[in-house]
């Protein structure tokens, strides 16, 4: 017997595709490609911070990331913590830890966070997400 010839064998994994999504959604925060960032939510999202308090839709989302982030921090997902769990007939939640680092101060700051994607079609988009646990990395962790 040959190699898989189904379709769902071409289809990428939950783990890959939501992985990908992140990457995606993060490099365009990081670059500050706010269209990109900002396509990736949906209108009505809700963003949990626990230090910057609640966001109820997508254009302040963009906002608070132009205003707080352009320019000033980089994120990157620490390495071997992220975790992707299907909704059945919804999406997935992805969940791990990130290092923000500035510009004057490098990678001073990790958090923790929460995403949940809900699939349309070929699309995922976050409609809610979390950020919480913030604190100073440990020498270790930057």
């Amino acid at each position: 017997m040959g190699g898989a010839s189904t379709a769902w064998a071409a289809e990428p994994s939950l783990t890959e595709t939501i992985t990908a999504q992140d990457r995606k959604v993060f490099d365009a925060y990081n670059a500050c490609d706010l269209e990109t960032f900002g396509a990736a939510f949906a209108p009505d999202v809700e963003f949990y911070h626990d230090e910057g308090g609640v966001t109820w839709e997508r254009q302040s989302v963009i906002d608070n990331t132009r205003k707080y982030i352009c320019g000033k921090v980089r994120r990157e997902l620490v390495p071997g913590t992220l975790r992707i769990y299907p909704i059945k007939d919804f999406g997935a939640v992805e969940e791990g830890e990130h290092r923000f680092c500035q510009k004057d101060q490098g990678c001073a700051g990790i958090a923790k966070f929460v995403i949940v994607w809900k699939r349309q079609g070929e699309t995922w988009i976050a409609t809610r997400v979390l950020s919480y646990g913030h604190r100073t990395a440990t020498a270790e962790e930057r």
